[in-house]
C-alpha cells in the first residue's frame, strides 16, 4: 500500500471524527453521581478515625483526659457557627432558585464569614491545648483526638476556598448551568461537613466531658 492512499486514507478518518461535545452535553446528573461517590469515599475516612478515637479516647498515657482539657462552652458556641452556616447556606440555595445573583452572593458571603469563624475558634481551641501540653504526641487520645478533629478543619477550609471561588464565578458569569451544578456540589459537602461535626461534638467532646 503506498504512503499516498495511507495518507489519504488517515485524512478521510480525521475529517469524518467526530467528538460530540456539541451533541452530547454534560449529563445532568453526571456530576451528582460522582460527587455522591466522594461523600462516601470521605465518609470511610471519617468513619476510620472515629473508630480510632473510640479505640484510643481513653489511652491518656497518665495524662489529661477530654473531662480536664475540653471547654464544652466555648465548642458549643462553634457548633453553634457551622450549624448556622449551614442555615444560611440553605438561604444562599432559595436564592439561586430565584435566579438572584446579589442575594446568593450575600447569604454564601454569610455562609463563608460563619464558616471562617468557626475555623478560628478551632484553631484557638488548638493553641490554647497545646499551649498547655496537650500535644498530639502526649498520648494515644491526644493524638487521635488532634487527627479527627484537625481532618474535619482542613475540609472546613477547602471548602471556603470552594466557597470564595464559586462566589468569583457566579459574580462574573452569573447562575448559568455549570455554577448552579457546583453550588449544589459545594451545598452537598457543606451539609455534610455538618454532619460529620455533630458526631464530633456528640463523640468527641460531650462524651469526653460527661
Amino acid at each position: 500500500m503506498s504512503n499516498t492512499h495511507i495518507n489519504a486514507g488517515g485524512a478521510a478518518a480525521l475529517a469524518t471524527r467526530e467528538y460530540h461535545l456539541a451533541h452530547e452535553p454534560h449529563p445532568e446528573n453526571g456530576t451528582s453521581l460522582g460527587f455522591w461517590l466522594y461523600l462516601m469515599s470521605d465518609c470511610l475516612i471519617f468513619a476510620a478515625l472515629f473508630a480510632t478515637y473510640g479505640v484510643l479516647g481513653r489511652s491518656y498515657a497518665g495524662g489529661p483526659s477530654g473531662k480536664d482539657l475540653f471547654d464544652l462552652s466555648l465548642v458549643a458556641v462553634n457548633t453553634a457557627f457551622l450549624l448556622m452556616s449551614s442555615i444560611t447556606f440553605g438561604f444562599a440555595m432559595l436564592q439561586k432558585q430565584k435566579k438572584n445573583v446579589n442575594g446568593t452572593l450575600l447569604w454564601l458571603a454569610v455562609t463563608g464569614l460563619l464558616g471562617a469563624a468557626f475555623l478560628a475558634v478551632e484553631l484557638y481551641e488548638f493553641h490554647h491545648l497545646i499551649h498547655q501540653g496537650a500535644t498530639p504526641q502526649s498520648s494515644a487520645f491526644l493524638s487521635s483526638f488532634f487527627t479527627l478533629v484537625g481532618t474535619h478543619g482542613i475540609h472546613v477550609t477547602f471548602g471556603l476556598i470552594w466557597l470564595i471561588t464559586l462566589m468569583i464565578q457566579i459574580k462574573k458569569h452569573g447562575l448559568i448551568n455549570e455554577n448552579v451544578r457546583r453550588i449544589n456540589c459545594l451545598s452537598m459537602f457543606w451539609h455534610f461537613l455538618d454532619v460529620v461535626w455533630i458526631g464530633v461534638f456528640t463523640f468527641v467532646y460531650l462524651m469526653g466531658v460527661l
